[in-house]
């Protein structure tokens, strides 16, 4: 399958990386690629800059945002949260419409410093503003409670846990839960939260996800919902 993964940050390149691993075509999306690629200097995280990356992964091409949603089968948000919209956006409503769009985004708000906030929070969540602006893309809101690493190699945490799934659209999900599983979630662990309005309580999981980041000291770890019965 084709991917378009929007996102040039370390959660778009490990997304990237997985998917061509399981045999996918892949291209990332970016506003400016002349300007991803001229940087020099690591990230804010200390990843090193994007055109290293690529350079060590040739199968990936990078396109602006609006070539790679139209290439892309299936497209994947791995925007920062707070420009996830305008991203999309400017990717095209008519790139987007009919497609599965997996958002893994998080609305992290830094406006007044650390630990962030969140923005939309509560009533509402960026799943949701993303699938009002996008009504004919079949957005599915998953993977965004945990580190991107733990993501697509589930078995960097000991023992039995989560991963959430939320949309309006029972095929989308259940293709996404596919996806998932290829990933190595073994199967029955992906709980589906129904429509996307359940996306305001996986993004309200990060605020308790940094807290537990900064006392444990690192980022291999996630929820595990005891007693679940997936399909029950």
């Amino acid at each position: 399958m084709r991917y378009a993964v929007l996102g040039t940050g370390i959660v778009g390149r490990t997304i990237a990386a997985k998917l061509v691993s399981l045999g996918h075509e892949v291209v990332i999306g970016t506003r400016d690629p002349e300007a991803t690629l001229a940087r020099t200097e690591p990230d804010g995280y200390g990843n090193p800059p994007f055109a290293h990356w690529l350079a060590a992964h040739e199968q990936v091409r990078l396109e602006i945002l609006a070539d790679a949603a139209a290439w892309g089968e299936t497209v994947v948000n791995a925007t920062a949260g707070a420009g996830s919209l305008q991203a999309l956006v400017d990717a095209g409503s008519q790139n987007l419409a009919g497609k599965v769009l997996i958002d893994i985004a998080n609305p992290l708000d830094f406006s007044h410093g650390m630990p962030p906030s969140l923005n939309p929070v509560n009533t509402e969540s960026l799943g949701e503003q993303i699938q009002r602006t996008f009504p004919e893309t079949k957005v599915v809101k998953t993977l965004n409670t945990m580190n991107c690493q733990v993501m697509v190699e589930p078995s960097l945490v000991a023992g039995e846990h989560t991963v959430f799934v939320a949309g309006d659209d029972t095929g989308a999900k259940r293709a996404v839960t596919e996806l998932l599983v290829s990933f190595g979630w073994p199967e029955g662990r992906a709980i589906d939260l129904g429509d996307i309005s359940a996306a305001r309580g996986t993004e309200m999981l990060l605020p308790i996800w940094l807290r537990l980041w900064g006392t444990l000291g690192h980022a291999d770890f996630n929820f595990h919902i005891a007693g679940a019965r997936v399909g029950a």
